[in-house]
Formats: structure tokens, C-alpha cells, sequence
């Protein structure tokens, strides 16, 4: 049966309440005017990323993802592990509440993944070769059909190539060859005949044998009348690894074979710890990303993986690397977020004030029922401090009941708190923190704003 879709609402506005408000110290980092979304509409092109339900019950999280983005691709909600564990049985809750959230907030969604090597139930491994290919199909046909009408594009496909340019092989590849994927894409379409289908893979940003693979594929896979509409270029990046710098090139050459291009999965990473020439390199690598796209027509739009720090993939799997998003562990706005502004044309918000190079971020390390444990912390880079005071609004009621590493008054909605006698000096390239344990009821979102003096 088919789910009920909810009316889609417009894309929420970026809220004026995120702006700073500067006192003699740099505030909590402004946003641009426009969402990132909104400055890629101004040239035909989209901006999304990913999203995981794990983390929808962190506001945060939703708030920035309903309010930046127009796209959002579930990271595992509609892998098959997930939508068909078991033979037959299929789970489409996780994959609905993708949607439903995309609805609600008026983005596209792009189906990410229905035939791919990893993450595969043990029972399509286990098949005899003779049944993959009616499994593959079958799971095709109902997890493409039952979010038909939901879904703008599907990667049909995710990572057939190894590096050298030849398949991958899984069971899928030893059962049916390279035919595989044309199967699949042909069962898509029969399923959801208005998604726009899509192979997708990582380490094929610039020229070279993977990405000249998938060129050879989708020329081929025209050529024979199979149904191929789009490739999605991952855009895993590393700043010690340098920029493709073929990349705008590289997306020409697929989009002069008729398939529109996409960047699906964009980060940047560096090896840690994190100081300011590796935030400058790195930012400059997401504008290098954005203007490639801005200079390829069929070139539809760029997915982030991910936006904060704190929920990224990368230091669990790559050793001693991190720092890979556009927003850090508190959800404040990094370099490389003024950067994909400026890349899309925007202006990143009003500039520093006094005390320029220190901030304060917030963050909410653990919460309960009715109660929860905030940490603050002041950063400097550039400049220092000797003395500091954070203020900041609550907008639920919330109330301070004891602060450590700070003195901390409450007045109505009003919080402030000065450092005590041993942490008032934040040096340049430094950083304090202090603690409270506060009460909530209803919600606790994180104050919008924070002014540092």
C-alpha cells in the first residue's frame, strides 16, 4: 500500500535571529541572509545534504537542516539492510520519516541506494546465483515503487567500480556480470517512471580510470537504450591529497553525454588537529567544488554529507581526521561556510567587531526529562582575552540552577556569566570552558545567539 504523503510546506526562511549580535567581543559567527539553498536557487541549482533520524530528536540538527537545505539524501534509511532485511519483509518506516521530514520542509529527496555491494543482507549473499537477479529486481521494484512520486532521483547504482576502472565483485556482479545495472535501472524505471536515475560513486572527481569507467558505462548503457539519467560524483575530499582540478572538465564530459551531473556526498577533511591554514585550504576547496558546479549547466546541485562535526563519518573511519563539514561540534558556522556562500554570490553576514579572532560556542553535551548539563566554550584565534563575560537568551523558559568554572546570574530569559579568578585570560590560539546544569520543560533549544564581552 502506498503511504500518505503530507502537504509540503515552503522551504523555511533562514531566521534573522541567527545573526550575531556584537559586543566587545565577536558573538556567536552570523549566517548569511539567504539560506545556502536559496543562493544556489539564484543559479538553478540546489544545496542539500544528508540526513540520518538518529539525530532528529537533536533540534539543532533539524532546525539547520530545514532551514539551509533544499535536498536531503538518507544516509541509511533506504539501503537494503535497512528496507529488506529479510527475504521479502520490508521496512520502510526509517525511509518514511526522511520523507515526511522533507515535506514538511519543502526539499526534494534524493533515494540513496537501492543496489549496492556494502551493506547487503546476508540473504542476497547466500542465494544461489540463479535467484539474484529475480531478488534484485523484486527489491528494486518495491522499494522504488513504494516511494514512487516522493523521490526526484534515485541512485539506482552506488559504487560499482574499483579503482582501476574494473566492477566491483559481489554477488550481484557474479551472478549477472556487468548486466547488473542495467537490470536494475530498468526495474527502477518500470517502479518510479518520473525519478530521474543515477549512478553514483566516490574517487571519480577528476580524470582518471574509475571516473573514465563510469563514462565508458553510461555512454554504453545510452547507447542500448537502457534508462540513465544523471551521475552522482561523491566528492569525498582531503585536503592533504590536493584539489581535482579537472573536476569542472570531468563533469563537462559526462553532461555532453546527456545525464545530468551532481556533487551527491561532499566533505572535506584534514588531518587533526585542526589550525587556521587548514581551515583556509579547505574552504577554498568547497568554493573550488561550488564554482565547478556553477560552470557546468547540467550540473544540478551539491549534497554535503552531513553538517556538523559532531555527527560526521569520517573520523570513524579514517585514523586521525576529522574537521570534514561546514559546521563545527556546536554547530557554528565555519570558514567553509562563508566560503560556499561567497562561491554561491552571497554575503556571509555582518563582519567582526571588536575583539575580533574569539567566540563563544554552546553546545548541550546531555540532557534528560527535565533537565540538562550546557558547556560554553570561548575561543581564540588572532586575538586574546583578559576578562570575559557570555550573555545569552532563553527562549523556553529555561533556567540556570548551578554554573562551575563561571559565575552565572539569571535574570527573566537573560543569562550571564563571568569567568572566575583563575580562567579570565584566554589566550591567542586558547580556550576556556565553563559548565551549568540547567531545568527545561516542553523544549531546550540552544540560544541563537551568544555575545561575548
Amino acid at each position: 500500500m502506498r503511504r500518505l504523503r503530507s502537504r509540503p510546506r515552503a522551504l523555511l526562511a533562514a531566521l534573522a535571529g541567527a545573526l550575531c549580535l556584537y559586543g566587545l567581543g565577536t558573538a556567536t559567527p552570523a549566517y548569511a541572509a539567504d539560506s545556502l539553498n536559496q543562493l544556489a536557487q539564484a543559479h538553478g541549482k540546489f544545496m542539500g545534504s544528508a540526513a540520518a533520524t538518529a539525530h532528529f530528536s537533536d533540534s539543532q540538527y533539524t532546525e539547520i537542516l530545514g532551514r539551509e537545505f533544499g535536498q536531503i539524501t538518507a544516509e541509511n534509511e533506504m539501503k537494503w539492510d535497512t528496507t529488506e532485511p529479510s527475504r521479502g519483509q520490508f521496512n520502510f518506516g526509517p525511509g518514511d520519516q526522511i520523507v515526511d521530514f522533507a515535506q514538511q520542509n519543502g526539499q526534494s529527496v534524493r533515494g540513496h541506494t537501492l543496489v549496492w555491494h556494502s551493506q547487503l543482507p546476508d540473504w542476497v549473499s547466500n542465494l544461489p546465483s540463479s535467484e539474484v537477479r529475480g531478488a534484485m529486481e523484486n527489491h528494486v521494484t518495491e522499494v522504488a515503487g513504494h516511494y514512487a512520486g516522493d523521490i526526484y532521483a534515485w541512485d539506482v547504482v552506488n559504487e560499482p567500480f574499483n579503482e582501476d576502472g574494473t566492477f566491483r565483485t559481489s554477488p550481484l556482479y557474479n551472478a549477472m556480470g556487468s548486466d547488473f545495472v542495467a537490470h536494475a535501472l530498468r526495474a527502477a524505471k518500470a517502479a518510479d517512471p518520473n525519478a530521474k536515475l543515477c549512478l553514483n560513486d566516490y574517487n571519480i572527481e577528476g580524470i582518471n580510470a574509475k571516473s573514465t569507467a563510469m563514462y565508458n558505462l553510461v555512454r554504453d548503457l545510452k547507447a542500448d537504450g537502457v534508462p540513465i539519467d544523471c551521475v552522482g560524483i561523491q566528492g569525498h575530499l582531503a585536503i592533504q591529497y590536493g584539489f581535482p582540478s579537472d573536476l569542472r572538465q570531468n563533469m563537462q564530459r559526462f553532461a555532453d553525454l546527456g545525464v545530468d551531473v551532481a556533487i551527491t556526498e561532499l566533505d572535506v577533511r584534514m588531518q587533526l588537529p585542526v589550525d587556521s591554514q587548514k581551515e583556509a585550504t579547505q574552504s577554498q576547496y568547497y568554493a573550488n567544488v561550488i564554482d565547478a558546479c556553477l560552470a557546468v549547466d547540467r550540473c544540478v546541485g551539491v549534497t554535503v554529507w552531513g553538517f556538523p562535526d559532531k555527527y560526521s563519518w569520517v573520523p570513524d573511519v579514517f585514523d586521525g581526521e576529522g574537521s570534514a563539514t561546514l559546521w563545527n561540534d556546536s554547530y557554528q558556522p565555519k570558514p567553509a561556510y562563508n566560503a560556499v556562500v561567497e562561491a554561491f554570490g552571497g554575503d556571509p553576514g555582518p563582519g567582526p567587531g571588536p575583539g575580533d579572532g574569539c567566540s563563544a560556542s554552546y553546545a548541550v553535551p546531555n540532557e534528560w526529562n527535565s533537565g540538562f548539563t550546557a558547556a560554553v566554550t570561548i575561543s581564540c584565534d588572532g586575538e586574546s582575552l583578559s576578562g570575559w563575560s557570555v550573555s545569552w537568551d532563553y527562549t523556553a523558559g529555561q533556567q540556570v540552577t548551578n554554573a562551575w568554572n563561571a559565575t552565572c546570574t539569571q535574570t527573566s530569559a537573560r543569562v550571564t556569566c563571568t569567568n572566575a579568578t583563575y580562567n579570565g585570560n584566554v589566550p591567542d590560539g586558547g580556550s576556556v570552558t565553563f559548565g551549568f546544569n540547567g531545568t527545561w520543560t516542553g523544549s531546550n533549544p540552544a540560544p541563537a545567539t551568544l555575545t561575548l564581552g
